[in-house]
């Protein structure tokens, strides 16, 4: 049984009484540990997935399981709890919040759980140490580089141990060399810590990487 299944995925939004279908009949298999990449051009309906993948939105048809959850029948509440569970997301433009430190804004989705001040700080400074970052835990972003903002992001990712992680364009705003090593951390959260990776990415080198690439055209998954 695949990680994530999902079957007849469809989004269609309205506007001004215009219908817009972004996904139609779209099926997919993720296995655990496989690092997924998808590319497409612009509306093709990538970064729609990732937020239906990640219980940030709910299709307008299909289904959508991850380890034996189906997300589409869940009430709001419970999937804001699987959300903080389960995932941990990585934007392009990292999303740090500028008065924070590297350790606070990592730290940030432990406040929602239950765990003790001493727990939390151990998780957040496994995290750090895992993207490189122990000795910059007291940093601002203002004071790292754009490739180090995204270790940041990446750490407050996985701190929670999330189940997969979801990357819309990691490697968006970023130099070559940069973007190359953030793609070699999200190799090695796969090989060496079993992550699940999904990631959205107009870079061909990027999308290398990984061990699969899916392109969408006009909301549905066609062959490579």
């Amino acid at each position: 049984m695949s990680l994530i299944e999902v079957r007849g995925l469809g989004k269609t939004y309205y506007r001004g009484g215009e219908e817009l279908r972004v996904l139609r009949d779209l099926d997919l298999d993720v296995d655990a540990g496989q690092f997924l990449a998808f590319m497409g051009p612009s509306g093709s309906g990538k970064t729609t997935l990732l937020n239906l993948l990640g219980g940030l939105d709910v299709p307008s048809e299909g289904s959508i399981t991850v380890a034996g959850d189906e997300l589409t029948a869940m009430s709001t509440g419970k999937l804001t709890a699987w959300r903080a569970r389960h995932v941990g997301f990585v934007f392009q433009m990292y999303n740090l919040i500028p008065v924070l430190t590297a350790f606070e804004n990592v730290e940030l989705p432990l406040l929602l759980t239950r765990l003790a001040r001493a727990e939390r700080r151990r998780h957040v400074e496994l995290a750090l140490d895992v993207v490189g970052l122990g000795d910059r835990m007291d940093h601002l972003p203002r004071q790292l580089s754009g490739g180090q903002e995204q270790r940041v992001g990446i750490a407050r990712a996985i701190v929670a141990d999330p189940t997969f992680l979801l990357c819309d364009e990691p490697t968006g705003d970023l130099d070559r060399k940069s973007a190359d090593e953030i793609i070699d951390l999200l190799d090695r959260l796969v090989r060496e810590h079993g992550k699940t990776v999904l990631m959205v990415t107009h870079d061909p080198l990027a999308a290398k990487r990984a061990h699969l690439i899916r392109h969408l055209d006009k909301g549905a998954l066609v062959d490579e």
